[in-house]
């Protein structure tokens, strides 16, 4: 694959563009402890609603939380906690993701501009909010490279769906054919799939070769790797 086959890539953000566990492990930590004001059994029940393994400070590879959306993720929790409001845990999960700390997998600006330099059009479809999407994107110091963010509340269907990868195609005025979708999920790719683009697989999720390969063209260690695909 070659990326002067494409116009545009659209990159998935959370294991993506940063790195899954180094990146949301510690902001889901914080939360469970926050959200049980120190009792250590609620702690442990919420923990094993997002499947989150509090001693080892990681997510399990089923976790719904990793490809989900924080409505996802509240419906998971609100259960245990009665005295809060959906809408009120919602915004509580949204506030602190958008100040979660983001660690990239590689530097993203030189990638970046190397691929606009080439050419390319650059977008973000994430099952996160736009909000803290582009929250996480600013503090990175690359928003500016991307010519559409979309998030699960941006108005459309939410990956595995291929709405929103078919709406930055609209908005950017492309075929979906002309566009390679980049990401660390199944859901990233069988939406990619689903929207007639090509599919690009990344191992900085958690997420192996073997889960990722029925549905990517090509598997990569890294977005760092993208720039071997340039002529």
């Amino acid at each position: 694959m070659q990326l002067s086959q494409f116009r545009a890539v659209l990159f998935d953000k959370d294991g993506t563009l940063f790195d899954f566990s180094a990146s949301w492990s510690g902001w889901a930590a914080g939360c469970l402890d926050d959200l049980a004001q120190g009792d250590d059994g609620l702690a442990e029940r919420m923990a094993k609603a997002i499947i989150y393994d509090r001693q080892a400070g990681r997510f399990d590879p089923a976790s719904p939380v990793i490809a989900g959306t924080l409505e996802e993720t509240a419906d998971l929790l609100i259960p245990h906690l009665p005295h809060l409001s959906r809408a009120g845990l919602t915004a509580y999960l949204l506030q602190t993701a958008s100040a979660a700390q983001m660690v990239p997998p590689v530097p993203l600006d030189p990638l970046l501009s190397r691929l606009s330099a080439n050419g390319l059009m650059l977008g973000v479809a994430t099952n996160d909010g736009e909000a803290p999407a582009r929250a996480h994107l600013t503090r990175a110091g690359v928003l500016a490279h991307f010519a559409h963010v979309l998030g699960y509340d941006s108005g459309y269907t939410p990956k595995p769906a291929p709405d929103m990868l078919l709406g930055f195609a609209e908005r950017a005025g492309l075929a979906p054919d002309r566009v390679v979708m980049v990401g660390d999920s199944t859901h990233d790719l069988i939406s990619g799939r689903a929207a007639g683009m090509a599919t690009i697989g990344v191992l900085t999720g958690l997420a192996g070769a073997d889960v990722l390969a029925p549905h990517a063209d090509i598997i990569l260690p890294d977005i760092g790797h993208l720039a071997d695909l340039i002529d």
